[in-house]
């Protein structure tokens, strides 16, 4: 196996450090592509140059880009004709010796190695004298052409099936809308009611200090605030509790529960998840709460959740949260119970949860597929910079092989 510095196959060009007093928001000039916008596809988020510059650090579509700074990313410029700031490096390959996509499928297997020559600070860097001496395995170039295919394909069926989750999601808030307009404006003219007309109230669990060793003998974990930040259960977002501590059956987190973040940042407090499924050993900690339901029905949970998830009712949150600016900030159960809002008719939010329901069970479903794939690809990566791909592997006879092993039909006929 041939292996090669990264600068005898590619050019290193380092970003300019402009003056940031110089930099406007208001669209004028040319947009500067700072560490943050570098995967992002958000141009609200660029700031602008209206001055002369240089048109080597001009980035065009197509060029591959890396950060060595914070969170270490390489990708392909999708983003407009832009400038290159500092701490970033635009890689030009010479294409007679390495092809683009092997490149970049090359750096994206050594993120994590790129990551650990960072001279750690408050934020990790990189000096581009240690970045020229990153090794790249290097096959002939047909053979990286083939194998870069491979990988580009599979990588492929990720973004589909991610876009496919996003469009799920996207559904579940249009549906929303459409059936109830905006209920804290109340522009359909529901009938307006407190939260505590239809929540009893909430509970949580206990401020306990958790346990960081991740080798912990203990059987039960508590759920971290980050669990529901995203507006959907992530369990893996716990901590081991202490080995000799039992918690209580009260704090325990069951299918079916509607969890809320009652202490975070302005941006993320009164994040509310649903939990569809769930480990029988999580608990609630101090900073969760689960929702209390009246004995008779007097809301759909899909329902509440999806109204709590709403910006505008997100926002009344923030703003009847208590603490000091950019620290924790708090809610009392008072505060949440006391906002009034349009309440709709119960069969039409029980028709919304109804659909609701389908629609997550056809969610839930491509992130089981998203993870198999990401798994496949994980693999794919690994054997490819191993030199383990053989000519006879194509990405068809990859998937047949990956399906079989997980009892499962070729990604193509999912």
């Amino acid at each position: 196996m041939k292996y090669v510095k990264l600068t005898e196959v590619c050019k290193l060009l380092s970003g300019f450090a402009w003056s940031a007093s110089k930099f406007n928001s208001n669209n004028c000039g040319v947009p500067i592509i700072r560490i943050q916008n570098v995967d992002s596809k958000n141009e609200k988020e660029f700031l602008y140059w209206d001055h002369e510059y240089n048109e080597k650090f001009v980035i065009n579509s197509g060029d591959l880009l890396l950060t060595l700074s914070g969170s270490f990313r390489v990708v392909e410029w999708s983003g407009p004709r832009a400038l290159l700031n500092q701490r970033i490096v635009k890689l030009i390959p010479n294409e007679n010796k390495i092809s683009r996509s092997w490149l970049l499928h090359s750096l994206k297997s050594k993120l994590l190695q790129i990551e650990h020559m960072g001279k750690h600070a408050l934020v990790n860097n990189v000096s581009l004298e240690d970045l020229q001496k990153l090794a790249l395995y290097l096959p002939p170039l047909p053979e990286q052409k083939r194998i870069a295919d491979i990988l580009d394909r599979a990588d492929e069926l990720r973004t589909k099936r991610r876009q496919a989750i996003e469009h799920l999601n996207e559904l579940k808030q249009s549906i929303f809308l459409d059936m109830f307009g905006d209920p804290v404006e109340n522009d359909r003219k529901w009938e307006t009611k407190k939260i505590s007309d239809f929540v009893l109230g909430f509970e949580s669990g206990k401020s306990i200090v958790a346990d960081d060793n991740e080798d912990s003998s203990s059987k039960y974990r508590v759920l971290k605030v980050s669990s529901v930040t995203k507006l959907q259960f992530a369990p893996d977002e716990s901590k081991p509790l202490p080995p000799n501590y039992t918690p209580p059956p009260a704090h325990i987190v069951h299918n079916g529960d509607l969890l809320f973040s009652r202490a975070n940042t302005s941006e993320l407090i009164g994040a509310t998840a649903y939990v569809y499924s769930t480990p029988n050993n999580l608990t609630l900690s101090d900073k969760l709460w689960r929702f209390i339901w009246y004995s008779s029905i007097k809301a759909d949970p899909f329902y509440v959740c999806h109204l709590f998830q709403q910006p505008k009712f997100r926002f009344e949150i923030a703003r009847r949260a208590t603490g000091t600016s950019g620290s924790m900030k708090n809610i009392t159960q008072d505060k949440v119970l006391s906002m009034l809002v349009g309440h709709p008719k119960i069969n039409l939010q029980t028709k919304f949860g109804k659909l609701i329901y389908e629609i997550e069970k056809t969610r839930l479903k491509q992130i089981n597929h998203l993870k198999l794939i990401d798994d496949l690809f994980s693999s794919l990566q690994d054997r490819a910079f191993k030199g383990e791909l053989s000519k006879n592997d194509s990405l068809e006879s990859i998937l047949k092989n990956h399906a079989k092993k997980q009892n499962k039909q070729p990604e193509s006929q999912l």
